[in-house]
């Protein structure tokens, strides 16, 4: 619930494009487009950035959006970007009540990207409220400026939230809101069939299938910015077998990504060569489709020393997309990589991985909003998030590009990044993710796909019930 607190996945914005809004977020017609913001201007020096608050953008409590509040929700900001905001951003000024300015300490192009999508930075709460009730206070009773306002949440059952009728953009359609949390797929489909729920995010494989021939239900599959990888955290470790670029290449070399796609999510997840950045993002690199050759991969493995395979340890995954590792330590088997799937509960998954406590193999999937630069900042150099190492010329690279205002240069140095990425298999692709999702026959506008690459139904305040 608490935007200070995001982690640098997409998980937590289902929740905050009902409960909460941006000063700028991605929407159905703009990457970044002005929300609780009516207008952004930077300097020609790329060291300023002014914002208009909206007039009229309330709290649920029906306090006026003021600069207070903006200037409050950065400064308590605590998510994965902290100290790369803080270290960039030199001061935040209330002129007035409408108006904040954001001084950089230099040119940074991508300070709109990080502070707005790519993080809870500048999604807005409101400090006297937060002051009054404290932090535990705030995540029990949230206050946001959302279409929705919230009415009671269960832990591990549901969320509910009702129709804001003050919401600036317009009054949602839809008064009540639950988010009801069902881990299983197959009781999930059920619960859709049934008529008990509306919307059924991610069902996969043969329920899929199910659903697809289910009358009265449809099928509406969404390819997402959720890349997954295999990632090979020892590979700066030389006495790991992970350390030569040819068993990385061979374990990509075993992936059947056909196979998996349609067994999986019936073909609808596109098959990149780009681990990390998805298609539709600024400064995605297109590289050559990757290849499913296990003669070639036993050949690498040969090539290495590793004749015959070898033990490769855990294969660390989220316990969501377990299913995905499944296949994928089958692939690997057969090419003599022996690994032994580890599913780990989500939220202990996403914990554990970004305090470098993984060893061997990791799949990833990187899901946040952003950019090419966002990701590679968190993926692929020193001191990301997400990285257990870095090569000094990409590091290099990577601050060249952070600083150059000239777009086709930038756009170059981006390209060049993604390319090291892949000429030196520093993780293997796997897919640029579909959610396969069910749609009830209630349902008039689910939201579906409406923001590029967004995984779930927003927004809110656009969805449907028919003949309401």
């Amino acid at each position: 619930f608490d935007p200070a607190e995001a982690s640098g996945i997409i998980t937590p914005f289902l929740v905050f494009y009902a409960l909460h809004d941006g000063m700028v977020k991605p929407m159905p017609d703009k990457a970044l487009a002005p929300s609780l913001a009516e207008s952004v201007t930077a300097s020609e020096d790329g060291r300023t950035y002014d914002f208009v608050i909206r007039e009229g953008a309330v709290f649920h409590n029906g306090e006026p959006v003021t600069s207070t509040d903006v200037k409050f929700s950065f400064d308590r900001y605590r998510g994965v970007a902290h100290d790369l905001l803080q270290a960039r951003v030199a001061e935040v000024e209330t002129p007035d009540a409408r108006h904040v300015r954001f001084r950089l300490k230099q040119p940074w192009p991508d300070f709109l990207t990080f502070y707005a999508t790519a993080t809870g930075a500048g999604w807005i709460v409101p400090k006297k409220y937060v002051e009054e009730v404290g932090q535990e206070g705030f995540k029990k009773a949230p206050i946001g400026a959302g279409p929705y306002k919230f009415v009671s949440f269960k832990p591990g059952v549901e969320l509910v939230l009702e129709a804001s009728e003050r919401y600036w953009r317009k009054k949602p359609a839809v008064k009540r809101l639950v988010f009801k949390v069902i881990p299983d797929e197959t009781t999930r489909l059920a619960a859709l069939k049934a008529g008990e729920i509306d919307i059924a995010y991610s069902v996969r494989g043969e329920l899929a299938e199910k659903l697809r021939s289910t009358p009265g239900l449809a099928l509406k599959p969404a390819v997402i910015q959720g890349s997954f990888c295999l990632y090979f955290p020892d590979q700066w470790d030389d006495k790991s077998p992970w350390h030569d670029e040819r068993v990385r290449r061979a374990a990509s070399l075993a992936l059947d990504r056909k196979n998996i796609n349609e067994a999986l999510t019936l073909g609808f997840s596109d098959v990149t060569g780009n681990a990390i950045v998805p298609k539709g993002f600024d400064f995605y690199w297109q590289p050559p489709p990757p290849e499913f050759d296990p003669d070639k991969a036993k050949r690498l493995l040969a090539e290495a020393g590793r004749r015959g395979g070898f033990d490769a340890g855990d294969y660390n995954c989220d316990a969501s997309y377990s299913n995905i590792g499944e296949t994928v330590v089958d692939n690997l088997r057969a090419v003599g990589i022996r690994c032994r799937l580890r599913p780990i509960e989500r939220a202990a998954f996403i914990k554990e991985f970004s305090e470098k406590k993984y060893k061997n193999i990791i799949q990833a999937g990187p899901g946040a909003f952003g950019n090419a630069a966002t990701r590679i900042e968190a993926h692929l150099v020193k001191g990301g998030v997400f990285s257990y190492g870095s090569y000094p010329d990409i590091d290099e690279l990577y601050q060249q590009q952070a600083g150059e205002l000239d777009r086709s240069r930038r756009e170059a140095i981006l390209f060049k990044i993604q390319q090291l990425m892949v000429e030196r298999t520093i993780y293997a692709p796997i897919w640029q993710l579909a959610f396969i999702n069910g749609i009830g026959p209630r349902v008039g506008e689910s939201g579906f796909g409406r923001i590029p690459l967004f995984p779930y139904t927003a927004p809110y305040e656009d969805i449907t019930i028919k003949g309401t």
